[in-house]
Order: structure tokens, then sequence, then C-alpha cells
């Protein structure tokens, strides 16, 4: 989950760079509680969920096809194939061990399972790094301080251990997302005229 890991994700601000332009993110405050909402209510949630079922071993096929229709916007369905073909190829690369193309949270649960770790610490840590590269992309955006966003990152840290441990613990047909901002903002991104981020 290091950031140098090539799977792109600094192209990527999961809709953020829309609510940035609507001057609904001005403040280090305002992000971390529109991160906590994608953490608890969204792609946190869901993501995390997906990852999870796939760590224990359940049919990737099924998942990555649950993760597809799951994605709100075209830019997030690209956001996820993308990233997802990056880290198959790049674990692929660096074990000789193939791994299909499949959507992100997915292939990291398969990927991970040869690794032996508890199933919430792999949530954990792909949680933390969908954060990190949030809250960077806000430091260069909004923009903020390198201080402001690892106060936002440290705030976050709490939240980010309960819920991959609720969902190590979830079964994956609960899933659900409810965070209408975000998604229509990921969806009002794909006609900005001028932009930084793919997402």
């Amino acid at each position: 989950m290091s950031p140098t890991f090539p799977v792109g994700s600094y192209a990527y601000s999961h809709g953020l760079e829309q609510v940035v332009v609507d001057g609904d993110i001005t403040t280090a405050d305002n992000l971390a509680e529109w991160l906590n909402d994608i953490l608890w209510m969204g792609a946190g949630r869901t993501d995390g969920l997906l990852l999870a079922a796939a760590h224990r071993g359940e049919d990737a096929h099924a998942l990555s096809d649950k993760a597809r229709a799951l994605a709100a916007s075209k830019e997030r369905w690209e956001e996820t194939i993308a990233q997802g073909r990056a880290f198959s190829e790049a674990v692929t690369g660096a074990t000789g061990v193939p791994l299909d193309p499949m959507p992100y949270p997915v292939a990291v649960g398969v990927a991970a399972r040869q690794l032996s770790l508890p199933t919430a610490e792999v949530v954990k840590l792909f949680l933390h790094a969908t954060m990190s590269n949030l809250v960077s992309a806000a430091v260069r955006f909004v923009p903020l301080g390198q201080a402001d966003g690892q106060r936002v990152l440290a705030g976050l840290h709490g939240a980010m251990a309960e819920v991959a441990e609720m969902v190590a613990l979830t079964p994956v047909d609960e899933i659900a997302s409810f965070v209408p901002g975000g998604d229509l903002a990921a969806m009002r991104h794909e006609e900005l005229e001028v932009r930084i981020f793919r997402t």
C-alpha cells in the first residue's frame, strides 16, 4: 500500500476536485468531514467490504461484478478498473504469480491472501492508502499546508481502524453506500472543463 506502488493513485481525487471547485472544501475541517463520510458511508466502507470478502476467499469474479455495479459514476468506474489493472500488473511483475485484472479492492484482497495477515489489518492499510492519497490531493489543490494535511490524516486513524474491524466481520451482501454529495460531485467532475485529476 506504499504510495510508490505503481497504481497511479496520485491521478485520482475521487470527486474531491469538484467539491473544492464548488467551494465546499476550503479548510482542513471541511476536508476531515468529507473524508469521514467517504470512510463510513461511501467507498471506504464498500471498498473495504469487497476487499475483505476477496481476502476471505469469496468468488473474485462475483465480487468484481459487484464492484463495477457499485461505481456511482463513469469516473469512479474507471478509477477502480484502472487502479486494479495497474495493481494486478505490478503484483504479477514483482512476484511472477499472475493476478488477473480486477477492480482495485478485489485485486488487493486476492493478492493479500498470500501474506497471512488478518483481514482487518489489510483493510486498514488499504483505507490508509486511500485517505492518504485524498489528503495529498487536497494539500495540492485546496491548497492546505502539509501540517494541516497530516493533522487530518491523523484524525482519521481511529475511524479507519473501526471501519476496517467492522467490514472484516460484515457479509458482503450487506454492502451499501450513501454519500449522495460525493457521488454527484464525481458525476459532475466528468464535465469539469479544466481539471488536474482524472476523477
